[in-house]
Order: structure tokens, then C-alpha cells, then sequence
């Protein structure tokens, strides 16, 4: 450790904080600086991990800092006291129980509907104009009318309530304008009262009117009109300048990047993924901070008892050791292990809201402004990033479009539908490949699909995969997918290749579709191996519509090669069987050579074979023709275990009161929340902590990625969303 002039908030960390922290993190990655009052600083995403979960150590409390003022940022400020935020367990615990409820995934589901009619609304205002701020007019009004109007506040508040939220957030401290949103927050603290007032003596059914109802825990008395003002204060500020934040900063980079506001067009199903990597890329919240309350030590760096620490999210999700090539922004990469909604106990109430605001503004903007450009020049950012990144104006022109006005505007759809099906028949593709045919229990059809789909198993280990439809769209009655089996893998089609046979309950997620089939003049279909799965899907739609295409298929050996026989019968001469050991590799160069003017490349194989063609195409001037699809488990840490240990066991909610028998083929989470409705959870892969539970008894079996060796082996806490018993009962503090 050594002495650094480091300053978070300094013009040059503001100019490119990812850069500024990159340097500290080469050369220094854990010091002490005198700026600010002295605090100790963080780099690393290990580090912020350890600091953000170690609520023992780090305390987020007001009394820690000896300071009246806010304690999670440096420098402390004024404002309001924040519940949960500004708690350390077990005192945050009925803070967070009182408004998980009201932000689950399905809570939230139900208002997808209102977040559209606003930015619909919003839209309106200016869509005729041909021009807009996307900040004044989109960006801040929309998050502030949808929080406000969920938490039951009246329309003459929302405009009045947002200004004043964006003022703290954007300006310098000390200046007029911090003064003049500081006047803004007296104003909506008078205004959550007089509110929760309201509602106790007329209740109704808003989230306000939920909060105010509600009884502590311990003693069956209301929570104070204080601590209230606190919680729905957090819950204002939270909801309303974070997504301004984050949507800006996603319209200039698509604005920056044009492909990747095109391939968003196409394969609208991709945003669901691109959320997460837009998220590490352009964390609203860029820092936060905790207080020492006893000598500890971090990345080699001693910390005294008293002192601050500065804890990153930048830094963090800009990790080399996490997320290679973090300064590229990459719509297809697996980012859930961001930090941008934290970590631990003060993990994001929010998260699930703030997603599906930004994905209807996104959506709408692709949608009815889809040529838009912002105008450089009139950028304006935030003065200071070292807490807080946003923009403050971003003038945009776009060609005029046409007011939607009454008429309904479907909502962006949900992450996905999660629904059962059942195996009805199991075949063998090739060598260490089978195909499944799946259908509804129900006899039900499942959702409809389009060439490119894929479906997310979540197996019952605990594992995630993705899996391309491989099947005819038209039979509306099964889904068909193939399976590699990986041996030296991460375990995933070992397990499904376990588990493939009739009558086997599989649960699935989606379809969701990032490789859509566009329409061309004619295709050029390039297949590796395991890749041909959505690529037959294509060929099939191809030939239905009796389209110019050609197939490149490539593999080990014939053998290998899956659904040969079934292409061919398709495709015909236009075929190209390319077996490894008897041609050797395609050249995609000569092949891309002779594509017409109006082809569309497709391709979709090993990771070797896509950056070949992606290379081949760049040299040839044909990458805004080509489409790839990549799966991306290879980002993702995953602890390696035995799924043929899953055993059947109890689990018992200590204060639900509840005991629950877990089958082998079912995960906990999926079982516990079906008795505890506002359980909080996101991932659902075991490494973001929003599901880490107390355990009470019994013995957890770890499957996570967060824990570290000596949490795992105290056994104090789980995630429920991997996690198992390595015993008979579980009790958990629920």
C-alpha cells in the first residue's frame, strides 16, 4: 500500500473513469489518499465484493462515519436518512422485508402496462418534432412518472418531485443548483408525509398505501411516519435519476455504435441480454462507501478502525480478472456478475424495476425513433462522477414520426416465460449428440417461436444452459432441441445427457431469439459441428419461402455431424458437407468470395470458426451482412459438483412457519418462494447475493459463486438459488 493523490471525483477520473481506475488498479490497486478527509480506496473486483459483503466490518451506518450526513458516498452530504441503505443487518432486515414484496419480478410484471403508457405518452410529446432532449423530455420524465405514480403520488407531483431528484444528483455540492434541489427534497419530504397521512386514513391499494399499512415485525406496531418518509424517500431517489442515468448513457453509445442499435432492431429478444452488459458498462451508481469498525485488512492494505473506504462499482465491472475486454461493450456477453445493483445485504430492492423501465424506453426509442442521431455538441455530462455518471442534456434529431396517441402499446415483454415440459422422445443426432422432443404436460401449446430461438434449461442442479430450437416452428404442439455432450465441460450437457429420457419434467425459459432470420435476396448458411442446430431451423424456413440459399456445414468427422441426412433432404445439391478428417477446414474466405450483393451470411459454430468468418467478412466488406450466434457460459464461473447427489429434503421457514419437502428434481428457490411471494432474488445462478439467506440449522451444500471458503464452511448463510441440503432438514430465516 502506498500513499496516492488518488480523487474519484477529480476532472480527470470524471473525463474516463474506467481509464483512471484501470491505472490505480496497475499500480496500485488498494491505497490511502488524503482527498476528501482520507479514506482508503478499491480497484478490484474481489475487493469490492469483500467490502460490499462484509457488513460485520463495514458498516453503512450514519453513526459509524461520526458524521451527520450521508454515509454510503465520500464525501458524506446532506439528505435524508436511507432505509435500508444506511442500516447494517439485523437492523436493515424489516426495512427490506417491508418493500421486497412490492419489487419482486412478478410485482413488477404487473406494472409493464403503466411503465408503457408513460413512455408511450412521453414519446408522444415529442415524436412530430423531429428533435428532443432526451433527457428533459424522455430520460428523466419517464422513470419519475412511473416510481410516483406506482408509490400513488399524484401527476401534479411527478414534474415537480423529478427536477429536484436529477438537481442532487447532477450538480457540484455547494452550488445554487444543489441548493435548489436540496429545496426540492424539503418539499417531497412534506409531501410523503402528508401522503402516508392520507393513506392511513383512507387506504388504498398503491405502494404508499401498502407501506403504510404495514406492522413491524417484533412488536405489531405500525412503522413510524419517519421511518416511512426514509424508506419511500430511498425508493424516489433509487427509482427515478439511476434509470435517467443509464438510459441516457445507452442512447448516446447506440447512437456512437450504429451496428449495435441495428442488431437491437433485428433481434429485439437480444436486449434482455444487453441490459446486463449496458449495466457494467454504465453503472448509474459509479461508487459508494462503507466505515471501518475495527482494524481489518484489504488486498494487503491495513485499514484502521474508523476510517472510510471507498468501494467502486466502475472499477469493479471494469475488472480484466472478470469481464475480459471490459472497455468493449458486447451486447452477447453474460454480464450478470455487474455490481451496478451492488452486493450483499444492500443489493437493489429496485433492480427488476429499473430493467423494465429502461427496456421500454430503449424499446419504444428502436422502435418509433429508429433513425436517431445524437448531436455531440450539445452533450452535457454530470460535473463530477465520482458517486454519480449521467448526462444532462442529449439533443437528438430523428426523422418525425406519428403520435400512437390511444391506441394500446404492448409493453416490452418480461425477461421470459418459465414453464415445464416434458420429454417425449430421445434420439440419437451423431456422436455424443441427442436430440430431445419436448411438450407441455398440459398437452397446451407452448409459445410460439421463429428460426434462431433458443430455450434457457434450468436444470435441476441448479445449472443454466441455452439451446437452440432445432425443430419446425409450424408444429405447434413440440419444441426439439440437440445436445452436445462436453466431457471435460462444465458439467451442463452431462447432466441433461443423464437425464434425457421419455417422461423426464424439464423447466424452461423463453423462447427468446438474439439470431433472427431477416429477410434477404438469398442466405449463406455457415454451420461448425453442434452450431447446425439453428441453422436447419433456417434452412427450413428458407426453403418454405422458396429463397436463393446456400449451406457450408462443417465438422470433425461425418459421424459427428448431426442432422446431415435431414439438411440434405432440404437443401439438396446447395449442401456442403464439410467433414474435418477427410477435407480439412473451410475456407470461408473463398466460400464468402462469391456471395451476391443482397446475401445474408448466417453463422454459427465453434468460437474459432466465428471469428474466422467474422475476419474474412471484414476483409471482404460484408460484417454488416453477417449474423453469429454465440453462447457465452465461458465468462461465467460455475462450482463444479456431482448432480446425481441431488437428494429429496426438508426445508423449514423459520418465520413462516412452514416445512416443505424439496424433490431431487427441484430447485430450493423454486420451492421456497412459492410459500414466501416477496422473496427477493435475480440471478438465479448463484453468484449476484440477492438471495443469500440465514441459515438456522442443518447443513447448506454450496453451490455458488460468491461464498467465500470460510462463509461455506461456517454454514451461516446460502444461496437458495443454487444452493441444497447435505442433510436431511434445512432451516432457513425465512
Amino acid at each position: 500500500m502506498t500513499q496516492g493523490h488518488f480523487d474519484h471525483h477529480s476532472a480527470e477520473c470524471t473525463a474516463d473513469p474506467v481509464a483512471y481506475y484501470a491505472a490505480f488498479r496497475d499500480r496500485c490497486p488498494v491505497g490511502r489518499t488524503p482527498a476528501h478527509g482520507g479514506f482508503v480506496y478499491t480497484t478490484r473486483y474481489a475487493d469490492v465484493v469483500r467490502v460490499a459483503r462484509d457488513d460485520a466490518t463495514f458498516s453503512s451506518t450514519r453513526e459509524a462515519t461520526g458524521v451527520d450526513g450521508v454515509a454510503i458516498v465520500i464525501p458524506s452530504g446532506p439528505g435524508l436518512a436511507q432505509y435500508p441503505i444506511e442500516l447494517d443487518p439485523p437492523a436493515s432486515a424489516p426495512y427490506r422485508d417491508l418493500i421486497n414484496p412490492l419489487l419482486t419480478p412478478d410485482a413488477v410484471d404487473g406494472l409493464r402496462p403503466m411503465i408503457a403508457r408513460h413512455v408511450t405518452r412521453v414519446i408522444d410529446a415529442f415524436v412530430e418534432q423531429g428533435s428532443a432532449d432526451f433527457v428533459r423530455d424522455l430520460t428523466n420524465p419517464v422513470p419519475a412518472a412511473v416510481t410516483l405514480d406506482w408509490l400513488g403520488f399524484p401527476e401534479e407531483d411527478w414534474a415537480r418531485l423529478a427536477g429536484p431528484i436529477h438537481d442532487i444528483f447532477a450538480a457540484p455540492p455547494d452550488s445554487e443548483r444543489a441548493q435548489r434541489g436540496a429545496r426540492g427534497l424539503a418539499y417531497m419530504e412534506r409531501r410523503i408525509r402528508e401522503l402516508v397521512r392520507a393513506r392511513r386514513a383512507e387506504p388504498k391499494d398503491d405502494a404508499v398505501g401498502v407501506l403504510a399499512a404495514a406492522r413491524r415485525p417484533d412488536d405489531g406496531e405500525p412503522f413510524t411516519e419517519d421511518e416511512l418518509v426514509s424508506v419511500i424517500g430511498l425508493l424516489i431517489a433509487g427509482g427515478v435519476d439511476t434509470t435517467t442515468s443509464l438510459t441516457g448513457s445507452v442512447l448516446v453509445h447506440l447512437s456512437r455504435h450504429p451496428d449495435q442499435r441495428r442488431r437491437l432492431i433485428e433481434s429485439p429478444d437480444l436486449l434482455e441480454t444487453a441490459t446486463e452488459e449496458f449495466l457494467r458498462a454504465f453503472a448509474p451508481s459509479q461508487s459508494m462507501a462503507r466505515t471501518a469498525l475495527a482494524d481489518a485488512e484489504i488486498g494487503g492494505c491495513p485499514v484502521r478502525a474508523g476510517e472510510r473506504v471507498l468501494i467502486p462499482w466502475v472499477a469493479a465491472n471494469h475488472d480484466p480478472a472478470v469481464f475480459p475486454d471490459p472497455e468493449r461493450v458486447r451486447l452477447d456477453r453474460d454480464a450478470s456478475r455487474h455490481l451496478s445493483f451492488g452486493i450483499g445485504t444492500h443489493r437493489c430492492a429496485g433492480a427488476h424495476l429499473a430493467r423494465a423501465m429502461f427496456r421500454e424506453m430503449i424499446t419504444q426509442v428502436l422502435t418509433r425513433l429508429p433513425d436517431f442521431r445524437v448531436l455531440e455538441d450539445g452533450l452535457i455530462g454530470y460535473p463530477t462522477s465520482g458517486n454519480q455518471t449521467g448526462w444532462d442534456a442529449i439533443p437528438a434529431v430523428f426523422t418525425p414520426g406519428v403520435r400512437a396517441g390511444s391506441a394500446a402499446v404492448a409493453p416490452a415483454p418480461a425477461l421470459g416465460t418459465t414453464f415445464d415440459m416434458v420429454v417425449t422422445a430421445v434420439e440419437r443426432a451423431a456422436d455424443d449428440v441427442v436430440a430431445l422432443t419436448l411438450a407441455r404436460p398440459s398437452g397446451a401449446e407452448p409459445p410460439a417461436w421463429r428460426p434462431g430461438a433458443h430455450l434457457e434449461f434450468r436444470l435441476p442442479s441448479g445449472r443454466v444452459r441455452q439451446y437452440s430450437l432445432c425443430g419446425d416452428p409450424a408444429d405447434r404442439a413440440h419444441y426439439r432441441v440437440a445436445v452436445l455432450r462436453e466431457t471435460g465441460g462444465r458439467g451442463g450437457s452431462e447432466e441433461l445427457h443423464a437425464l434425457a429420457a421419455p417422461g423426464v419434467t424439464l423447466r424452461v425459459r423463453g423462447p427468446r431469439n438474439h439470431f433472427p432470420l431477416v429477410a434477404a435476396d438469398d442466405y449463406l448458411f455457415l454451420a461448425g459441428g453442434i452450431g447446425v442446430t439453428p441453422i436447419l431451423a433456417m434452412v427450413r424456413e428458407a426453403v418454405s419461402r422458396n429463397a436463393d440459399l446456400r449451406v457450408v456445414y462443417g465438422g470433425r468427422t461425418r459421424t459427428s455431424m448431426a442432422f446431415r441426412d435431414e439438411l440434405a433432404a432440404l437443401a439438396g445439391d446447395r449442401l456442403r458437407l464439410v467433414p474435418q478428417d477427410e477435407q480439412g477446414v473451410p475456407d470461408l474466405r473463398a466460400v464468402l468470395a462469391g456471395v451476391g450483393p443482397g446475401t445474408a451470411v448466417y453463422c454459427c459454430g465453434p468460437a474459432g470458426m466465428i471469428a474466422a468468418a467474422e475476419r474474412a467478412c471484414a476483409g471482404l466488406g460484408l460484417s454488416d451482412r453477417l449474423h453469429v450466434e454465440r453462447f457465452t457460459g465461458d465468462d461465467v464461473p460455475e462450482v463444479p459438483f456431482d448432480p446425481s447427489r441431488n437428494t429429496e429434503f426438508e426445508v423449514h421457514l423459520a418465520r413462516t412457519g412452514r416445512t416443505l419437502r424439496v424433490p431431487a428434481d427441484r430447485r430450493l428457490i423454486e420451492v421456497v418462494r412459492e410459500a414466501v411471494p416477496g422473496l427477493s432474488y435475480d440471478c438465479e445462478k448463484g453468484y449476484c447475493g440477492a438471495c443469500e439467506t440465514r441459515v438456522l440449522g442443518g447443513e447448506p451444500e454450496h453451490r455458488d459463486s460468491l461464498l467465500t471458503p470460510e462463509e461455506r464452511e461456517a454454514g451461516r448463510t446460502m444461496m437458495i438459488c443454487v444452493g441444497r441440503c447435505a442433510s436431511s432438514r434445512l432451516v432457513l430465516d425465512l
